[in-house]
């Protein structure tokens, strides 16, 4: 990306609290919430919510990695769900919820898978966290940007 910024794209379960706490970071520039991992063009939250679609509900950080590495999102992003449930994060269940890193590099690919083996060292249970290259993105739509933020809730259920 230009101006040495970086992206990386999570699926942590419901996006708006995904969203919200990688917002809060030093060094993350931007944050969109959006639809991931599907076989649709331009999918809808209504589409996405049948669980017919493949999207993963996902997050889209665009980052500095010069204030925060690709090390310390992932960081983040395993401490903020929990990586061995199939297909649901708390009382959200379907594909949609599914834990996924969508890699952009192959060294983001590497570090992903790495930081999964470690991280699997903290957990009785397998990690099913999918590791796959980036696909494309589809923008949700902007109701759900930054949707806890423009309600003044602080965290989704979890």
């Amino acid at each position: 990306m230009e101006n040495g910024l970086e992206k990386a794209t999570f699926g942590a379960g419901c996006f708006w609290g995904v969203e919200a706490t990688f917002r809060r970071l030093a060094g993350v520039k931007s944050t969109q919430v959006g639809y991931a991992g599907g076989n649709l063009d331009h999918p809808t939250y209504e589409q996405v919510c049948t669980d017919r679609t493949g999207h993963a509900e996902a997050v889209e950080v665009t980052f500095d990695p010069a204030v925060i590495s690709y090390h310390d999102l992932l960081d983040v992003f395993w401490k903020n769900h929990n990586p061995t449930t199939m297909n649901r994060q708390g009382p959200d269940v379907g594909t949609q919820y599914r834990s996924a890193i969508f890699f952009h590099s192959p060294e983001q690919e590497a570090e992903a898978k790495a930081s999964r083996d470690e991280t699997q060292k903290h957990f009785s249970r397998p990690i099913v966290t999918q590791i796959e290259p980036a696909p494309a993105f589809w923008r949700a739509e902007e109701y759900h940007q930054q949707y806890l933020e423009k309600r003044g809730v602080a965290h989704c259920h979890l």
